[in-house]
This record gives structure tokens, sequence and C-alpha cells, in this order.
């Protein structure tokens, strides 16, 4: 469909006075109809200087090559032809932030698929909500969706919200079970079934329908071991995820030859628009962060995608012509029709990359507004607390990142860059090398719980409950109470 055809254009005149009188808006949109692609053109027509946020490098790429402007990533840096827009992600969003509060030269942000609830997304909310207040109030803000409940978007923000109707072509669904129950995922297992069925589901989309197929899978394992199954079967088969390569991302948004089979993770789910797709292949299945509060760390979970995710999905074979929708069963079982909305990050993954963003900020104790949702992800101590919990003094560890009134101090003031932690040096060792010529390392005696944090034997806080005439153990220390007895 024409650019100068889409349901957006519509609406365009509508959302510009809102923003003129109101200075911010939550715009809703079915997948399609290009809010992504000509509302920031039409912003920039108005005179304002427009950057854009969206939650993936894939979908930044494609949406700046489409609109012709500049964009940004972490590592890469391209200008086009528009100076008025950029588009970035929202990790380059937050560092902006950081570096200049006012963000000089931006007349508006455009926060997009914002129903997505990513950490870093919500996070550069709260900061624009909180320039806006206090040092920019002419900046205008824009928050997109095309599957968000748009009311509390819009109590949030503090403007209307402006609704674009229709789509650009419809969308077939045809279920395609597997012949019988697969296991449901585990952790980051996937029942191989499964997969042999996805590639199976592949191949008869290639032989009944035209056209390119694209087919969402949960990590990079599942599209290796499908890409392999479908060696031969068809021209070319391309592996997008957020470790593939430039070269692979662009190969992806150029039409190809012949015809083409695109593996991917959710990286191209929304705000993107891949070329020659006809026909949609839907695992159900996705990659969600979770915090092991039993260990305090967070991974990766592979678990049913939400309604909201497979509206998206299906959104990608009606791009250019109307085509088909094939999603497949979760685990063995029919996707739930009224199945609620997927919980955002904010409330699953580990927070301390978010507080050391908010001490950065100016607020340690992270004050501010709250976004839609649940709350925050609690800590292991809220998880698992004992019953002599509360007789122990509760004490609070400052590293160099922090002081004790949770302020950013030193390092901490640095952006943070992602990467392994540095090895700790060792006492009469070079700096964190091996030991220097003629000294031998001491020998470190202490007590099994304490290899479990940087506290010292003393301090750390699984030694009293092993020390004589304390209250008994919590089960979680009972495997170190044999330890210490063996």
């Amino acid at each position: 469909m024409p650019e100068t055809d889409l349901p957006i254009r519509g609406v365009l005149p509508e959302l510009l006075a809102v923003l003129e009188r109101h200075g911010s808006a939550v715009l809703t949109a079915p997948p399609g109809t290009g809010k992504t692609t000509v509302v920031p053109p039409a912003l920039a027509e108005a005179g304002l200087r427009v950057l854009v946020a969206e939650p993936r490098r894939l979908a930044v790429r494609a949406a700046a090559r489409r609109m012709g402007v500049s964009y940004t990533i972490r590592g890469e840096r391209h200008k086009g032809a528009n100076p008025m827009v950029e588009v970035v992600t929202t990790g380059v969003l937050l560092q902006r932030l950081q570096r200049d509060q006012e963000l000089t030269g931006v007349d508006a942000v455009i926060l997009d698929e914002c129903h997505e609830r990513h950490l870093d997304a919500d996070t550069a909310l709260a900061f624009l909500l909180d320039v806006r207040d206090t040092l920019r109030p002419d900046l205008r803000l824009l928050a997109t969706s095309a599957t968000a409940d748009a009311e509390p978007w819009a109590r949030l923000i503090g403007g209307p919200v402006v609704a674009a109707t229709g789509a650009t072509h419809p969308v077939e669904t045809i279920w395609a079970p597997p012949p019988r129950p697969v296991a449901p995922p585990h952790g980051l297992r996937v029942d191989p079934a499964l997969l042999t069925h996805v590639a199976s589901v592949v191949r008869r989309a290639l032989a009944e329908r035209d056209g390119d197929v694209l087919c969402f899978l949960p990590g990079v394992a599942e599209i290796a071991r499908v890409a392999g199954q479908l060696a031969g079967d068809v021209d070319q088969v391309l592996q997008v995820h957020g470790q593939a390569p430039a070269h692979v991302q662009d190969a992806v948004l150029t039409p190809g030859a012949g015809r083409r089979v695109v593996l991917a993770t959710s990286v191209a789910e929304s705000s993107l628009t891949v070329p020659g797709v006809r026909v949609v292949v839907d695992s159900g299945l996705a990659r969600e962060p979770r915090t092991d509060h039993s260990r305090g760390l967070g991974s990766l979970t592979t678990v049913r995608a939400s309604k909201a995710a497979a509206t998206q999905r299906a959104g990608r074979a009606g791009r250019e012509a109307p085509r088909h929708g094939l999603p497949l069963l979760d685990g063995g079982r029919p996707r739930p029709p009224g199945r609620p909305p997927p919980r955002p990050e904010i409330a699953l993954a580990d927070l301390t990359a978010f507080t050391l963003q908010a001490a950065c900020w100016g607020a340690p104790r992270r004050q501010g507004p709250r976004p839609p949702g649940p709350a925050p992800a609690r800590g292991p101590h809220r998880r698992h607390r004992d019953p002599h919990h509360a007789r122990r003094p509760r004490t609070r560890q400052s590293g160099p990142a922090s002081d004790r009134a949770g302020a950013a101090d030193g390092p901490g003031r640095r952006p943070p860059t992602p990467g392994p932690r540095p090895p700790r040096p060792r006492p009469g060792s070079r700096r964190g090398g091996r030991p220097a010529l003629g000294t031998t390392p001491p020998r470190r005696v202490g007590r099994p719980g304490a290899r479990l944090a940087h506290h010292p034997p003393r301090q750390h806080p699984l030694r009293h409950p092993l020390e004589a005439g304390n209250p008994p153990p919590p089960p979680l220390l009972h495997p170190f109470r044999e330890e210490v007895r063996g």
C-alpha cells in the first residue's frame, strides 16, 4: 500500500493539534497503519526536531531506512538525508538523558511500542516526565502502541488518546496443531518434537502459499535447529535475532531474488516490515527475563507468547497483501483467547541496572511516577524470609557504585556498559593477574557461606545461624550446615 493511503494519515491533523495544545498524547493504531514511519516525518514537516525511541536495534535500522533519516544504536551511527528526525534505541536515549537532561535540540520524543513495557523504555519515560515537569515544559511527548490499553498511559503522561482505525490488509488465521501433544517449555528447553513440527509447517506454507515465510521462534538455538531441518527445501534461510550481524539484518530488509524463509525471535515482532512476507508461522513461544530469587540472579526463560504478541506477529503477514497466519499450539494446548497481557519487565527482571540509573539521575530512592501495571520485582529477602529474619539487625552493603544514602558515587556515575565483571586482584599480585614473582598468595580460610558474596567471613549474614546459641537456620541454609559438619 502506498504511503499516501495508509490509515494513519487520517488522524495526523488531530494529532498535531493535540500535541500543540497539551504537549503529550497517546497514539493507538493497528499493526501496519504507518504510525512508525509516517508520524515522525509529519512532525518534522511541522518544524519539530523529532527523536524516535525503538525497543530493538533491528527496528531502529528498519524504520530509519524506510524514512531515510539518521539512526544511532550501540556501536553504530548513520547520518540520513533528513536531519530533523533521528531514530535510536531506548538504551541510547537513556544515556543521552544522563549526559544532557534538557535534550538540547530536540522538540519531540516518540516512544514507539510502549505496550511492550521494556525496562529501558519505562525508565526513559519516567525520566522524560521528570524533564517535562522541571526543565523542558515545551518538550512534546508521544507514546505509540498497537495493542496497549491507552487510558492508563494517557493518565500517566497527561495527554489525550488519538486512535487510528483500519488495517492495511486482512490476515486469515489457520490453526496448525502438532499431530500429538508436546511437552511444555521448561527453562530454556523446548521439546524437539515441537521444533520438528514447526519445520513441517514451514514446508507446508512453502508448498501451499506463495511469497516468503516469516517464522517466530523463542531463541537462537531453536532457530539454528529449524534452519538445519529446512536446509535444501528453500532458496534462502535467514536467521534473525539480537546477535545477528548487520549484513544479515540488511538482507532481511531487502527483497530477495527467490523465495525466502526468515526465522526470527521477537526482534521482528513489531515496528518492522519484512518485504515479500505473505505467511507467518508462529510457534507460540517467547523468551522473557526472570529473576531467580533463591540465587539472586537474572536469566531468560521460555514462556507462552501473550495475546498481544500473537497479534503483532500475525500483523507481519498483512503489511503488503492479504495473506495468512499459521499459529501453532503452545506446549500441546491451544492459546486461551482471553489470556491477560504480558507482565512488564520491571516486575520480572533484575533491577540492579535500573537502580544505578535512578541513582545517577538523582533519585536514589526511585521516586517518581509509577507506570501502569504491577509493582516492581522484589528482592530475594522478600520472597524467602525466614522466621528469624526480623530478629537480626538489617545491614546495607555499600560498594563503589553508591554511598550509604543510595546516591551514585565514583564509578557509579559512569554510564553502565555491558560485559563480564573484571577479576578481583589477589593480595600480593599484580593488578588482578598472576601472583608476583617470589610471592605466594595467602590461603583463604573461611566458612562456605562466605564464598557467596564479597563480604568478609565475619560480616556475612549466613555466618550467624551457623554459630552455636543462635536460632536454627532456615531451610535455605541446611546444605551449608551439613557441609560444615562434614
